[in-house]
């Protein structure tokens, strides 16, 4: 599987989103503290899940030799 995420881009993307509602007043000096507090968080959670070798677990062996 191809897999072309990138998690810098995506933060950078939500950060000037989150700094563009701030600069126009949408949001308060405290809404932007706890939104950029929450996108380090969701930033650091998928970087964990991402940098981790998936493996899928199975309950029953294969059994590859069909007599």
């Amino acid at each position: 599987m191809t897999y072309n995420f990138d998690p810098e881009k995506w933060y950078q993307n939500e950060l000037e989103f989150i700094q563009q509602k701030y600069k126009s007043g949408k949001i308060t000096h405290e809404a932007f503290k706890s939104a950029l507090a929450e996108l380090e968080e969701k930033y650091e959670q998928m970087c964990e899940r991402l940098d981790g070798t998936y493996q899928i677990q199975s309950n029953h062996k294969l059994n590859l030799n069909k007599d």
